[in-house]
């Protein structure tokens, strides 16, 4: 228990925010490189064939046979923000809790897999697959430029998970669409503006300067972060300061346009993309960044979109709505959804051993986070998080429960044995 802990402690430390850089020895950035390294010597402390995939992405791996068990994990994580009562860039025990940016998403899940492999090499359990655990490094950042080097140039898994959604199982992930709405500062009425860490975070600050009343104003505020697709749980600090400027009398373009057409509704509905299904719910509408200088105004907005509609059919009802505003609206990311059936295959097979080892029956469900099990075929989203745990991931004082990342090792590692052998 204290090596797995220390293990993560060590992988926490390393500030693996990453950045694309434009360096071939850390393409995206020294700290997140420095965690590759760090996983891929521990793996091959465990006897495990390990590669380097030009510094890009890197994977380790055990067994014989043609097939191949992948698990997709990530090693980079959104910034920790402000407030936490530990340091963020630790794994922290305290009051039956790990404390930590990244112990729930991912590194957490990643140093429970490895040392789930590790059991079976040290056990010398025959299986009759290749088991690969495979380490991204820029999945937080939304265009997974290292899961497409991979594919190009690697071995591609038969089946798989990525420990990076919940328990029992994932069995559907909403679309993901961001669109940028930006407007020419001298036609916005913002002077300067900034807020939100990153598009898929709800922002827990903002601060805008404008005219009001012929006065020079800054407003901040200050909200509450959470997950991108958890809106509810969070407090966004740019609607907050939009708000207020129109409250104060704001004769801005762009503080009309946020009052009427965004406002403080989660879904979308007054910008049109009020969409949703049976399957997987609602839209779900977060106002991520926010900035204005001398030349232009912009928000990011990050979506997650109901699986049975487009990217592009959502984007044209709202830039219908936004019409006769003057504002841009320009497309910078859209990921697919991923829909599957939940009573067949890998679904079934990984809800069956976590039911069997946790004696919790509860059924597999569809989620707005957005995984690596979108990267390739046959991947399901699988842990860690268990029914009722609090939702930290993105949000200060991110932590999982001590018992329950001790019990992600016998979860992962029992259900690496079932996909290796059946």
């Amino acid at each position: 228990m204290e090596e797995m802990i220390d293990a993560l402690d060590k992988l926490c430390k390393f500030r693996s925010v990453a950045e694309e850089t434009g360096n071939p020895e850390a393409p995206y950035g020294e700290e997140v490189h420095n965690a590759l390294m760090y996983v891929l010597g521990l793996c091959e402390g465990f006897g495990m064939r390990v590669k380097n995939c030009d510094n890009k992405i890197g994977w380790a791996e055990i067994g014989d046979g043609e097939e191949m068990v992948g698990i997709l994990c990530h090693l980079d994580v959104v910034p920790e923000g402000k407030g936490w009562n530990t340091e963020p860039f630790s794994a922290t025990v305290s009051d039956g809790k790990i404390f930590g940016r990244g112990v729930v998403d991912d590194k957490g899940p990643a140093i429970a897999c490895i040392y789930a492999l590790g059991d079976i090499a040290k056990r010398r359990i025959a299986l009759k697959r290749r088991v690969r655990i495979i380490f991204g490094q820029i999945e937080e950042k939304g265009d997974w430029e290292d899961m497409e080097f991979y594919k190009q140039t690697e071995e591609l898994p038969t089946f798989g998970f990525t420990p990076d959604g919940d328990f029992p199982a994932i069995y559907g992930e909403k679309g993901i669409l961001n669109l940028k709405f930006s407007m020419p500062s001298e036609k916005s009425g913002i002077i300067s503006a900034k807020g939100g860490n990153a598009h898929n975070m709800v922002p827990d600050f903002a601060d805008i300067t404008l005219n009001i009343g012929g006065k020079e104003a800054t407003i901040s505020e200050k909200g509450v972060s959470a997950h991108g697709a958890m809106l509810e749980m969070g407090e966004n600090a740019i609607t907050k300061a939009f708000l207020k400027a129109y409250e104060m009398g704001s004769d801005s373009a762009f503080v009309k346009f946020y009052k009427e057409k965004i406002g403080d509704n989660l879904y979308g509905e007054n910008i049109g993309a009020g969409f949703s299904d049976d399957k997987s719910g609602r839209l779900t509408f977060n106002v991520g960044l926010l900035s204005a200088d001398d030349k232009e105004c912009s928000i990011t907005v990050n979506m997650r979109c109901p699986v049975t509609y487009s990217g592009d059919e959502i984007e044209e009802a709202i830039a219908r709505e936004c019409e006769g505003y003057g504002v841009s609206v320009e497309r910078t990311e859209w990921t697919a959804p991923v829909y599957m059936d939940k009573d067949k295959g890998v679904v079934k097979k990984l809800t069956g051993v976590y039911q069997e080892i946790t004696g919790d029956i509860s059924e597999p469900k569809v989620i707005g986070g957005g995984t690596y099990a979108r990267a390739m075929d046959n991947i399901v989203a699988f842990g860690p998080c268990f029914p009722g745990m609090e939702i930290t991931e993105h949000c200060k004082n991110e932590y999982m429960p001590l018992d329950k990342f001790l019990m992600l090792r016998e979860i992962y590692r029992e259900a690496i044995i079932r996909l290796a052998m059946e």
